[in-house]
């Protein structure tokens, strides 16, 4: 894996973190390949289709990202890793840790495989994850 790949996949994961993504189904489906599966913050199992219907119906969230990090697998799989943040109207703060599988076909970047983990208390992360 180059450096231009780890910032390619960087923009990438930002990218879906913008409601200019999130709101747009084609978007989506190009970045995400058709066996995606997510193991969500909420506990919930979805794929590909189920992501995208999700998102289109999610009210505006604010989602930051820091701590990312692309981890080769093999030459042609990517392992990326961050902690985000979410903030929706009237609702706390949401911290989660992140973790992304990305797969090279053809020359471009698709996601895999994605899961979640919310962080109950950010304050209590160890000190190799908190940034």
């Amino acid at each position: 894996m180059t450096q231009e790949d780890a910032q390619e996949l960087e923009a990438l994961e930002r990218s879906l973190l913008t409601g200019a993504v999130r709101k747009d189904p084609a978007a989506v489906r190009a970045l995400l390949a058709e066996e995606f599966r997510e193991f969500g913050a909420s506990g919930r199992t979805y794929t590909r289709e189920a992501i995208v219907a999700e998102l289109w119906t999610e009210p505006p969230v604010d989602l930051a990202m820091v701590d990312f990090r692309a981890e080769p697998v093999s030459e042609e799989i990517v392992l990326v890793t961050y902690r985000s943040s979410r903030s929706e109207a009237g609702h706390a703060v949401r911290v989660a840790l992140r973790s992304s599988l990305w797969v090279r076909r053809e020359g471009r970047w698709q996601m895999v495989f994605h899961q979640g983990t919310v962080v109950p208390d950010a304050a209590g992360l160890s000190p190799d994850i908190q940034s």
